[in-house]
Formats: C-alpha cells, structure tokens, sequence
C-alpha cells in the first residue's frame, strides 16, 4: 500500500520566506512564527497551519523570527536596522532595539528575560528586557556578518554562525569565546537540541552534528545538492534538510542513510524545522510558502485525515488524504 506525503500549504506571504520557529507546547497547542522578505512576519497555529495574526511595524525584510516556550512573546531581526520584542497573543510591539546595521537573528533566554541578537555588525547583543532603557552587553570577535546566534548550556554560553566560514562558542560572563569552527564554506543553517546539548549546522552540501559543549564532532552526512536548512527529530531517530534543489531529504540519524526524498516547494527550501512534538515538520521556501509535512504519513493528526478506500484490492492501492490545498493568511 503506498503513502504519499501530501504537505499543507500555507501562503499569506508576497517574498521569500528567510526563517521560521515553532513554540513549545503550551496549553493552547503549539505555535508557529516564520520571518519573511515582505517585512510582515506572521503567527500561525502550529498543527494546523491555520494563521492568527501579522505583526506590523517592521520597514525592511525580516531576517529572523522566534518565539519563546510560552508563546507569550515574538522577537524579530530585521534589515530596518532593529530587532523587535511583540506581546504574541495582543500582536502589540513592546520594544523596538535600535542597531548599527542589518539585524539577522535572535533568540530568548529559557526564561525570556534576556534577547540576544546578532547581524550584519558582527557584534553579539544581549538585551535585558526588564530594563529596555540600559545598554545591551556586547561580544565582538566575528569578522564578517552573523547569520545566527543562539543560547546554550542553559543560557551560560552562546553559539554563533556567521559569514567568516565560522561558528564560535562564547562564554556569556567573560565574553569570551571558548572554541572556535573553521569550515571551507559560509555555515547556512544552525539548530541546537537542548536535550542530548546537539547542534546541527550545514554548510554546502553537508550536515554536519557537534556536541555543543565541546564543539566535537559526532557525525557528518553529504547530501546531494547545497542545502540550506536541517532539522534533527526530538526522539533523534532520523533528520531532515532542505536546499538548492527544491527537495526535501529525509535521513536515518543511526546509519545515515536516506530514507526519502520528495519535492514540494517551486523555490530553494531556505529553513526548517520539527515540531516541539515531532508530528510534523514545517518549511520555508524562496517561493514565499511555508508547508506543513507529516513525519508519520498516514496518521489523522492536524487537519490530515486518512482515509481508506472501502475496498483495497491491489496492493498498488494508494491511501489518500485530504488536508486542504492551502491555507491562506
């Protein structure tokens, strides 16, 4: 019997979709907020697609978007040289944190007290945000853009990836960092696994898995076309990446083997990631759409239901789905 994976499609976006970030699991649910070209970073229900609200106030693209465990707030980079703190269920701007130049990520402290933002000035910022009137602490140390930056350890030291071929691990007191990456390409991607402390990055055509305390290598895997996003699953069973070629890899963590391949976007697949759950994982894709897939095809899960022929006569018979095709902002 085969299974086909059939994505739901989320559209409401007019450029490229650049980031995106999944909540934990809340009592509501879990939720999803993806960054975009068109400046309108956007909050949708994370099992469903379903959208709930844009955040307006940005001028320029939007670089990066995040929310923290709670989904009580929403924090953006963006090219009008500012990162933005929104309360994520009025959709209100609560901060605006006024930079030097192009800001491309950030990211909240486990108790979401603190911001840390990192971009085209190559500084790291850490923004506590119960006082928004002080000046943020600052680390310099990259020589060209940074393109990621994340907290780790519980939120003693930070990751960071940027344009100089290098990912650094700081130490948040002395601001200092401890080790430091060379690789022979940009890194395009960055995802740290609190549980296990993993860190996933590739870079080229390769997906690479670092302890994220020591900086050691656990495993690398070569894909077949430069990829620019992975994402490993919570149970850490199998791994996903996206890139150039508009398709989708689907790969055993143990044997590193892959598993499947299917395509679905019209455009380079620019960003990805599991939900807090591991039901399914989301893309964002040059073509402007973030899709929803299931990780186990053929599960009622989310607005897909199986749905079986009354009769399965052949053993070619397909189990079909019906999610809707899209769903629009």
């Amino acid at each position: 019997m085969a299974m086909r994976q059939t994505p739901l499609t989320c559209s409401g976006h007019t450029r490229p979709v650049v980031d995106l970030a999944f909540s934990g699991i809340t009592p509501y649910g879990y939720f999803l907020i993806s960054a975009c070209k068109d400046g309108k970073p956007m909050l949708r229900q994370g099992d469903t697609g379903d959208w709930i609200g844009t955040f307006l106030g940005h001028k320029g693209a939007v670089w990066g978007a995040t929310l923290n465990k709670e989904a009580t707030k929403a924090a953006t980079a963006a090219a009008d040289f500012t990162a933005k703190v929104w309360d994520a269920i009025t959709g209100d701007e609560v901060l605006t944190l006024a930079h030097k130049h192009i800001v491309k990520s950030v990211n909240f402290t486990q108790d979401s007290n603190c911001l840390l933002t990192g971009g085209n000035d190559k500084v790291l910022r850490i923004y506590d945000l119960s006082k928004p009137e002080a000046e943020p602490q600052e680390i310099a140390g990259h020589t060209t853009a940074i393109k990621k930056a994340l907290w780790c350890n519980n939120d003693q030291q930070i990751l960071s990836a940027a344009e100089d071929k290098t990912i650094r691990l700081w130490d948040k007191n002395t601001k200092e960092a401890v080790k430091t990456l060379s690789f022979d390409a940009s890194v395009s991607s960055m995802e740290y696994i609190p549980d296990g402390e993993i860190l996933v990055i590739t870079y080229g055509r390769t997906i690479a898995f670092y302890k994220a305390h020591s900086l050691d290598l656990i495993k690398t895997v070569d894909a077949p076309a430069s990829i620019h996003s992975a994402s490993l699953h919570p149970e850490k069973d199998f791994f996903v990446a996206g890139g150039d070629d508009f398709k989708l890899y689907k790969y055993d963590y143990t044997t590193r083997e892959e598993m499947e391949s299917y395509k679905g976007h019209f455009g380079p697949i620019h960003c990805l990631r599991f939900s807090p759950d591991g039901e399914l994982y989301a893309s964002g894709s040059e073509d402007g759409t973030l899709r929803l897939w299931q990780t186990a095809v053929g599960k009622t899960y989310g607005l897909w239901k199986c749905v079986l022929p009354e009769e399965l006569s052949s053993e070619n018979s397909e189990v079909l789905y019906c999610p809707p095709a899209e769903i629009k902002a």
